[in-house]
């Protein structure tokens, strides 16, 4: 992504949940840094609640001071005693000169690319777009951007991307946010995939917070001979979490579907595989808040040589994983049976 910031003609855009100082951050503020000197346009755009430590003051007048452009995505402050405080802007993306654009469950920040150790190995995935499918992320980004300024006066057809390819198979960007409830289409876009596969669908994700109809369309689609292949972390990062995916596992092996646990650390990447024929790369977790509160957005890819790669990255990862056993898991302790039970019940806040 850095080769391609250094690259940049016209403008960069990158609307990110996280941003944490680190080698990581400091390397992409170089580039953005220089581009400014050379007449690009950067425009940030940060949610509040994930950029706590890093957003002071300080930092706000260091952007400004650089030329570059930050907004604010729902200040914590202004909205927590509200509902709107769990809105928070969930998607990653980076768009150069509204040729390329980067998205997936990576943030910026020195863990993601395993430059410090948190969680065991962070294993995560994004996708690049090229040519003509990156100008919905283009409209992505300055849609919010003029939510959050406003409604600042800015025409989409000035960034449109210029650079065109052709290719089989295509790519629909997509998102979702609490504005499209109760029809989000981060959640059906998951269900349909599901639902319309015949021979197998493999999902890897950091939360197994399952709502009944996604479970019951897990159920359904493993009793009726589909292989439901499930990856999620051996190693948390919030343990409540974890007891609720765990709490899922029972349903959903009795039904057929293999779940299998990540060894090396904590998996992050969130995508659907499906015969084949289809793929979903983005941003998006099966838990209520991905489904429900947050503002999402993922990439469909159909008929495309990505899907061969998706499936062969999830395959070798099965390597590294442990498959979970239904025996072991209705042996497991009582008082984990009685937190996983409680906090089942409060997963749609988790």
């Amino acid at each position: 992504m850095i080769a391609d910031l250094k690259q940049a003609k016209k403008f960069i855009f990158m609307e990110y949940f996280i941003v944490s100082d680190g080698k990581v951050w400091r390397d992409i503020l170089e580039v953005l840094t220089q581009k400014v000197k050379e007449g690009v346009i950067v425009k940030l755009l940060f949610d509040d609640f994930g950029t706590l430590r890093i957003n002071t003051q300080a930092f706000r007048k260091d952007m400004k001071n650089r030329g570059i452009e930050m907004s604010i995505f729902n200040p914590i402050h202004r909205d927590m005693a509200r509902i709107s405080f769990n809105y928070r802007n969930h998607k990653k993306i980076t768009v150069v000169d509204g040729n390329i654009a980067y998205t997936g469950g990576f943030n910026l920040a020195d863990e993601y690319a395993n430059y410090i150790e948190r969680f065991g190995h962070w294993k995560d995935s994004g996708i690049r777009l090229y040519g003509d499918g990156v100008y919905s992320f283009t409209c992505f980004f300055l849609n919010m951007w003029r939510i959050v300024n406003k409604n600042v006066v800015i025409e989409d057809v000035n960034y449109k991307p210029h650079a065109h390819v052709f290719q089989e198979g295509y790519v629909q960007p997509f998102m979702g946010g609490p504005h499209r409830n109760p029809h989000n289409p981060t959640e059906g876009a998951y269900t349909r995939m599901i639902n319309k596969a015949r021979d197998y669908i493999y999902i890897t994700t950091p939360y197994l917070v399952l709502d009944q109809n996604m479970r019951d369309d897990l159920v359904s689609a493993a009793q009726s001979g589909v292989d439901v292949c499930i990856i999620v972390p051996r190693i948390y990062d919030k343990w409540y979490v974890y007891m609720v995916n765990v709490s899922n596992y029972g349903k959903l092996m009795e039904a057929g579907v293999h779940i299998y646990e990540y060894i090396p650390g904590f998996i992050h990447a969130k995508n659907v595989i499906a015969d084949d024929e289809c793929a979903i790369c983005g941003t998006i977790n099966t838990d209520y808040r991905s489904f429900y509160l947050h503002y999402e957005c993922g990439v469909f890819l159909s008929e495309m040589e990505a899907i061969k790669d998706m499936k062969e990255d999830f395959l070798k990862t099965l390597k590294e994983c442990e498959e979970m056993d239904l025996v072991r898991w209705s042996k497991r302790p009582l008082g984990n049976k009685v937190m996983q039970a409680a906090l089942k019940v409060l997963s749609p806040l988790l």
